[in-house]
């Protein structure tokens, strides 16, 4: 049975992060950073100050190993005080990635980039032609005199051109099956062989996105992670972490919005009282709480089984979809409550509103969030007829 309410040191956490952002007072250098399409790196290396990127590594690398539910609050809450997305330091899921599958050495050079507040490496997935297609990934590792050789192109890649490696997914073309065909290979962005070009986006503008092209790229056949030909299972983690975090940003979002636009809802006069006494903007008002609540618990819920070592793969692909439509809802509704100014670059219900539609498609579509929970979701129902 699921039941949730916060232990007195999460509570703690979270109030300490309301209390950096107060007296960071972050909101116009945030509005000067997606502006300029720029880094924000003067927040970043004050939340690096602080320690809060510690928190989620291992102690043996100076961390506390916050557990998921509590990176998943503290996800939440930044987003929720106008973080821009995408751009709060930390590896939490990279660091997660190289610790299941990764030796020492890559741990080491991974976890490190982590300690310096630095990405600890951008995922080398999707293709120019294979995006939700997985199978028509074509990048290929070539073995030759104990070296690996990688040829291929990988194209929205996160913060590629600000971290130091790529977690590089390639075919062998050992075997027919694309599936157990794939493996992980760590690779240094700066090796000879690897351009890379930004990709221009409507929103997320204060992290780069990035094409990055391998051409004869020479690695030891040390950078392996984890098993030969396996890369792709070793992923399906990955993907469950990934979207429950996207998730939470979702919510942070989400939250954000309501909070601007129920304010606002409460000082805009117009006709002689306030709009938030209109019956239409107090529907809009209540059915954004509703989807909050929905989001809020759902995404807790799913954290906090994923925790008890619950296979989470369809339950968070129904999360993925719902929380992704759902926040862009309710920062739609907070911009149509704003009225003109909401569709102003002075107000920060705009950067919402463009960077949260990318998380409708980020980390698997909608869609494709359908196509990998439905058939399951009807086989089960068949099975307890």
């Amino acid at each position: 049975m699921y039941e949730f309410s916060m232990t007195e040191e999460q509570e703690l956490l979270l109030e300490s992060l309301e209390e950096f952002m107060a007296r960071g007072n972050y909101m116009e250098y945030f509005k000067e950073c997606d502006h300029e399409h720029k880094y924000p790196e003067k927040a970043c290396n004050d939340y690096i100050e602080a320690g809060y990127h510690l928190l989620p590594l291992p102690e043996e690398y100076g961390g506390d190993e916050l557990d998921l539910v509590s990176n998943v609050l503290m996800t939440m809450k930044m987003y929720e005080l106008g973080w821009p997305a995408l751009a709060l330091p930390g590896s939490f899921l990279q660091v997660d990635n190289i610790l299941a599958y990764g030796n020492k050495e890559q741990q080491d050079k991974v976890i490190g980039e982590a300690v310096a507040g630095r990405k600890g490496y951008t995922l080398g997935f999707t293709e120019p032609q294979a995006g939700s297609d997985n199978s028509a990934m074509a990048t290929r590792a070539t073995h030759k005199d104990g070296k690996v050789i990688l040829n291929g192109c990988k194209t929205f890649n996160t913060g590629a051109s600000v971290t130091k490696y790529m977690m590089c997914m390639a075919r062998e073309y050992e075997v027919d099956n694309p599936y157990k065909d794939m493996s992980w290979y760590l690779v240094p962005l700066d090796a000879p062989g690897v351009k890379i070009t930004p990709i221009p986006k409507v929103g997320c503008h204060c992290i780069p996105t990035c094409e990055v092209r391998l051409d004869d790229v020479e690695l030891d056949e040390g950078a392996l992670v984890g098993k030969k030909c396996m890369g792709f299972y070793q992923l399906m983690k990955n993907f469950e972490t990934e979207r429950l975090m996207s998730c939470a940003v979702n919510v942070g979002e989400a939250k954000c919005a309501y909070n601007v636009a129920a304010a606002y809802a409460g000082q805009r006069v117009q006709f002689g009282d306030i709009i938030g006494n209109k019956q239409i903007i107090q529907e809009k008002v209540c059915d954004m709480r509703i989807k909050i609540l929905a989001m809020e618990n759902f995404t807790l819920n799913c954290a906090w089984r994923k925790m008890q070592g619950e296979k989470m793969g369809v339950d968070i692909s129904l999360l993925k979809r719902y929380t992704g439509k759902a926040a862009f809802e309710v920062i739609d509704d907070a911009m149509q409550i704003m009225g003109g100014i909401g569709y102003t670059q002075d107000c920060i219900i705009d950067r919402l509103w463009r960077d949260q539609r990318g998380f409708r498609i980020f980390a698997g579509s909608e869609e494709i969030m359908v196509h990998s929970s439905a058939r399951q979701l009807i086989k089960e129902a068949a099975a307890k007829k």
